[in-house]
């Protein structure tokens, strides 16, 4: 535990990219398998220990602690793992045994052979043993909330650019093998084969697409299409089986279960996974038939999906390209190619749960700037530019596809709550709900929550927001701290939405503080009514 412990210490504070490529590069180099294979695998989240929750962590610390001392550390802390790891009582002198340490393997090995009732003892075993910093890298571990900074992306490239591989290469194989990868590092030291997936429903990595911050593109060399707003998946069915992946590679086909039962056909391809909207018949239309993204929440992150959620919420695929044809792979080829076979492979399919995304009809790139302009349909978010001659590649690759994202809404409204972040900004208060009022204040109008931030700002305004908090306070309710309803916060977001859920009716889409008004009067922040006239 000790190389990982140090890897993670300085991975939190380190910010330049290439040194957490560097840090992360020399530990794989320098660690034997299986131990950096685990370490691998918690850095890309693939890593599940479920025995271990974070009750348990906290029911083993106030068995050790002070209950009261305990919750007031972690309210300053912000985080349980070094909350914990630093309140656990130290082991008496020759207790823990140096020529015995625990490596990750065992850690993880004997985790994840534990059931929920023995987790809680073996745990409390394994951090008798360790140095708290030791202690915080295991509890990190074991819940599966690093927070280092470091996306699995990173992680894979730090792997690929250590041992000279492809990181690409090493994306096509990655969710084809398990932790602890013992086929990836042998090819990545020379000592096995490259490993291949053609027979199995692996995730191939999405190609991604570069803002398009300014400037215009000839639409004679890209094609335009709509973004729409739902999530994007990958459908792959091979050898007999199907299997449905997010953009993060998370295997999502137990949470929909028609749209996996009807891709029967040997391929794999990109779309956008949608809910249907009310009233729209057994087809699906290309100008209608799809809800807001409010609605798809409904049925994310479901592991069982009751008949009621299948009927309210049906779900359907629109589909952007195609990646294998059958067994052909089709990646290399322009965009105008796989089109084309797009085109001819949907008609294979059923058309009340899959469809194919229409392309914008624009003469010019300012005409297309007028139809985006006008787009405000609660499904769309806003255009794909697409470059004709482009081939499928993983992640973003400058000047290939752009999107466009449609104009943000905004409203000013008021700062109400506040409570520290995480990782990094466990020190400051920098998650911040807002409201809006129910009528003019004058007249009796109170503030309703209508949203929750915490991005959007720069450091320099993080601090004066965390120094506002803390010089108004009203009130205090455990982590939560009420402030004066003095602050108006420029909020922008994608979309709203009504919410039965909360009580000001409605839910924002992509929440972040856009300015500090300093300059408006709280009075004259913005109505719940005015948001309801925006909802979608």
């Amino acid at each position: 535990m000790r190389a990982f412990a140090d890897l993670l210490d300085r991975l939190i504070y380190t910010r330049s990219r290439n040194a957490k490529l560097a840090l992360i590069g020399t530990y794989l180099r320098d660690t034997p398998d299986p131990d950096r294979g685990w370490a691998i695998a918690a850095l890309t989240g693939d890593l599940d220990l479920p025995a271990v929750k974070s009750a348990t962590i906290r029911a083993l610390i106030t068995e050790r602690t002070d209950p009261v001392l305990f919750a007031m550390s972690r309210d300053f802390v912000g985080d349980t793992a070094e909350t914990v790891a630093l309140l656990w009582p130290e082991p008496p002198p020759g207790a823990v045994s140096d020529a015995d340490p625990l490596t990750l393997d065992t850690v993880v090995t004997r985790l994840a052979s534990l059931s929920r009732s023995d987790a809680p003892r073996a745990l409390a075993d394994m951090l008798d043993r360790l140095e708290s910093d030791e202690r915080y890298a295991l509890l990190k571990l074991a819940t599966g909330a690093l927070r280092v900074g470091v996306s699995a992306r990173l992680a894979k490239t730090a792997l690929a650019q250590a041992f000279g591989l492809d990181v690409d290469a090493v994306e096509e194989v990655w969710h084809g093998l398990a932790p602890p990868y013992a086929e990836l590092f042998a090819w990545a030291e020379g000592r096995g084969q490259q490993p291949h997936a053609a027979d199995l429903p692996v995730f191939r990595p999405f190609m991604l697409a570069h803002p398009l911050d300014d400037g215009a593109v000839d639409l004679a060399d890209y094609a335009a299409e709509w973004k729409w707003d739902g999530i994007r998946v990958q459908l792959v069915h091979v050898g007999g089986e199907t299997r449905l992946y997010s953009r993060a590679g998370d295997d999502i086909t137990a949470a929909f279960p028609e749209v996996a039962a009807a891709f029967r056909t040997a391929g794999v391809l990109d779309g956008e996974l949608l809910v249907r909207g009310e009233g729209q018949g057994a087809s699906v239309h290309e100008d209608a038939g799809a809800a807001s993204f409010n609605a798809l929440q409904q049925r994310l992150g479901r592991k069982v999906v009751s008949k009621a959620m299948l009927a309210d919420y049906p779900a359907f695929v629109r589909l952007y390209d195609i990646l294998f044809d059958g067994a052909q792979d089709l990646r290399d080829q322009p965009w105008t190619a796989r089109r084309a076979r797009l085109e001819a492979f949907v008609p294979q399919l059923d058309p009340t749960v899959f469809d194919l995304s229409r392309l914008i009809d624009a003469a010019d790139f300012d005409a297309l700037a007028d139809i985006r302009s006008g787009a405000r349909d609660a499904a769309i978010e806003g255009v794909m530019l697409k470059r004709r001659d482009s081939p499928y590649v993983a992640g973003r690759r400058v000047g290939l596809w752009y999107k466009w994202k449609r104009d943000p809404l905004v409203a000013d409204c008021v700062m109400m709550y506040a409570q520290r972040g995480s990782g990094k900004r466990s020190s400051f208060y920098s998650d911040y709900t807002f409201g809006c009022w129910t009528a003019d204040p004058a007249e009796g109008g109170e503030l309703l929550p209508v949203g929750k931030a915490y991005s959007g700002f720069t450091d320099a305004e993080l601090k004066d927001l965390d120094r506002f908090v803390r010089q108004h306070t009203v009130q205090r309710f455990g982590p939560v701290r009420e402030v004066e309803k003095t602050l108006v916060l420029e909020v922008a977001f994608d979309s709203i939405h009504a919410s039965k859920r909360h009580k000001s009716g409605v839910a924002m889409r992509f929440p972040r503080i856009s300015r500090i008004r300093t300059d408006k009067p709280a009075a004259e922040a913005d109505h719940v009514a005015t948001l309801l006239k925006l909802v979608s």
